[in-house]
């Protein structure tokens, strides 16, 4: 076995490892598969068949009612009687305990939410694995961090109807291929100084989920430097459930170019093993 053969043994087993590691958190016991609604939050108290309680908001934010005979935890402690949660920050959850369920209250496009995750919920119980390319090194590509001389707002639509989503834009990622320069938005990443990029391309609603798909970058290096693997070009959970509000890429982050890598379109959404 060559050298190059052994790296592409190395590289693959790593891509299976980041691909296991992303569908357990998926398809966890209260994962995004596990939702069986989502609810937008009024005034008016309102009951739902698959949470506890009543819930509504106001001004100073989210009310939780439960009824006397029912037991519930707020981020693991026992709650007894009515439980304000205050205003919620935007992006931000809290989890409700009810049984086995987990009642995801949420605040997202400014409508404060409540998603239930039961584990028994039949998208989960049924999911199987999520179609992707093999991964191959081609794909992997050296870009440059450009950054704004400081951070701008930008608006996204998202997979939810009526909901925009916003988001501090750091910079652009620049890089190339097959010799042409394209350019992606980028907002903040999961850890300090990391990025994360939402992009469509050629494939998009043919081979991969028509909406969206999405990478994280890491840390650009003292001069800029950043390593883009396409093969963990990601779906977000709205490829899998229409549950989600997941964000919509910038208009300027479709890509004129067929990235063909990375995670294809859900068996849920029709797509092909």
């Amino acid at each position: 076995m060559t050298v190059q053969d052994v790296d592409r043994v190395s590289f693959a087993a790593e891509w299976q490892e980041w691909h296991r590691q992303k569908e357990a958190v998926l398809a966890g016991p209260h994962g995004f598969l596990a939702i069986t609604s989502l609810r937008r939050l009024a005034e008016e108290p309102a009951r739902f068949e698959d949470a506890p309680g009543t819930w509504s908001t106001t001004a100073d934010g989210v009310v939780l009612e439960p009824a006397e005979d029912e037991e519930v935890t707020v981020e693991g402690q026992l709650v007894r009687g009515r439980h304000d949660f205050g205003v919620l920050p935007e992006r931000s959850s809290v989890y409700v305990g009810w049984g086995d369920a987990l009642i995801e209250v949420a605040r997202r496009g400014g409508h404060d939410i409540v998603r239930p995750r039961h584990p028994g919920n039949g998208l989960r119980t049924a999911f199987t694995g999520t179609p992707a390319y093999e991964p191959d090194p081609r794909w992997v590509v050296t870009g440059r961090f450009v950054p704004f001389d400081e951070p701008r707002p930008v608006t996204v639509g998202a997979a939810v109807e009526g909901l925009e989503h916003v988001y501090d834009s750091p910079g652009r990622v620049e890089f190339e291929l097959d010799g042409t320069t394209h350019r992606l938005t980028a907002f903040n990443g999961r850890s300090p100084g990391s990025l994360m990029a939402l992009f469509t391309d050629r494939t998009s609603g043919v081979t991969t989920y028509a909406a969206n798909r999405s990478l994280q970058i890491g840390a650009p290096d003292t001069e800029g430097r950043v390593t883009i693997d396409f093969n963990r070009a990601a779906n977000l959970p709205c490829a899998y459930t229409d549950l989600a509000t997941c964000p919509l890429p910038p208009t300027e982050n479709q890509l004129p170019v067929a990235i063909e890598t990375g995670e294809r379109i859900p068996l849920e959404r029709g797509g092909q093993p």
